[in-house]
């Protein structure tokens, strides 16, 4: 199979299982809030704050708008809408007019016994946010088109991972969670899956898929086992994730939320692992292309020279990604004055040094691994010359 036919078959193999992930179902499509309700675009025309309560920085009480329709049944109808605010930077918004408010919209037939005859009418608008789909789709098509541009048939196949890769954790990764898979048996299963196909989809069904692939999994599993031990040895609770205690109240009592967490530093860490994989695959494969004789042992060397350097720089880059996750803590922290042992022992300070030291372990495992498989796997096994 020529490499050109490996790559278009890793891309129809990829087509075909973003189509399929497109219908599968989550099991949660039921679950729906407000089910006699419709959502809709509004465009805010008037506002009145009157009804705000100010105390200190926080805002409560309900701004009330007049709101035109701009999408739905009720296209082109103006409404009474109502903004509620609960004294939460994080979650409360404020409406200005010419925004345009994504709401939810209460509504019955006048005529309930013969609705043919009724017409629609409304009980309550509910101005849940901004709309930002529209600036997210544009958004996400520029950097599309801005791959393909500089990167070619590279860049379509980079959009093709990142689309497989939000669809198996919407589709596949979060629907086993919830119905109380095992997290870290899910996670490593997926991961591994999500594993495969991004690197097909890099290489095509190839020598380097299966170099790059063995090194990033062995560097994922080293990470499970650590994140394992960790989070046991520092008495961890996985409550210290973001909405995680709302998740529980919700109705699923039955999870287990440290094994969550602890896979969650698993799926966090593979894209570094596989970027790190792909990286010594990369550069050994052009050592043995630019000289076919060299020996594995000196291909391993090579692949091994260049782990070392790029080890450097991923470690940082890992740190610095979960560093930003708690700026605002940190912050805090040094505003209040607290100590830095009283810093280092916050659990959640504690859970982003987990994230860290796991996944730079997992690269350290992955980078000897990757290169000792690249160097057996791409280069020719010497000749011994018989005098």
């Amino acid at each position: 199979m020529s490499r050109l036919s490996r790559s278009t078959v890793s891309v129809i193999v990829s087509l075909a299982c973003i189509a399929a992930m497109l219908f599968i179902p989550t099991g949660f499509e039921g679950a729906l809030q407000f089910k006699d309700a419709v959502k809709c675009r509004a465009k805010i025309i008037e506002v009145d704050n009157s009804r705000f309560i100010d105390t200190g920085l926080i805002r409560t009480g309900q701004q009330v708008c007049t709101v035109r329709f701009l999408s739905g049944r009720f296209k082109g109808r103006i409404a009474e809408g109502w903004n509620m605010l609960n004294g939460s930077l994080s979650q409360d918004k404020i409406f200005r007019p010419g925004d345009t408010a994504q709401a939810l919209v209460q509504w019955e037939f006048s005529d309930v016994k013969n609705p043919k005859k009724g017409s629609e009418q409304i009980i309550s608008v509910n101005l849940i946010d901004h709309f930002r789909l529209r600036g997210e789709l544009i958004l996400a098509l520029a950097f599309s088109v801005f791959l393909i541009v500089f990167a070619g048939a590279t860049g379509v196949r980079s959009v093709l991972s990142f689309i497989f890769t939000v669809l198996a954790l919407w589709k596949i990764i979060v629907p086993l969670y919830l119905k109380g898979f095992d997290p870290m048996l899910t996670g490593l299963l997926g991961t591994a899956f999500l594993t495969v196909v991004i690197i097909a989809l890099v290489y095509g069904f190839d020598r380097r898929l299966f170099s790059a692939a063995g090194g990033a999994m062995l560097g994922i599993v080293f990470c499970a086992v650590l994140s394992i031990v960790c989070t046991k040895t520092l008495k961890l609770h996985g409550a210290v994730m973001a909405h995680s205690e709302s998740l529980l109240y919700s109705g699923f009592q039955y999870l287990n939320l440290t094994k969550i967490f602890m896979s969650s530093i698993c799926i966090g860490a593979s894209g570094s692992v596989m970027d790190l994989a792909v990286d010594i695959t990369s550069a050994v494969n052009e050592v043995v292309k630019k000289c076919p004789s060299i020996s594995r042992l000196e291909a391993i060397k090579s692949g091994l020279a260049v782990a070392r350097a790029a080890m450097g720089t991923m470690t940082t880059t890992l740190l610095l990604a979960y560093s930003g996750t708690c700026l605002a803590l940190l912050m805090t922290f040094m505003a209040q004055g607290t100590p830095l042992y009283n810093i280092l022992n916050n659990n959640q300070v504690a859970a982003e040094i987990i994230n860290t030291v796991a996944g730079s372990f997992g690269l350290a495992a992955t980078a000897p691994f990757t290169a000792f498989l690249a160097g057996m796997i791409l280069a020719k096994k010497s000749k011994k010359h018989v005098d």
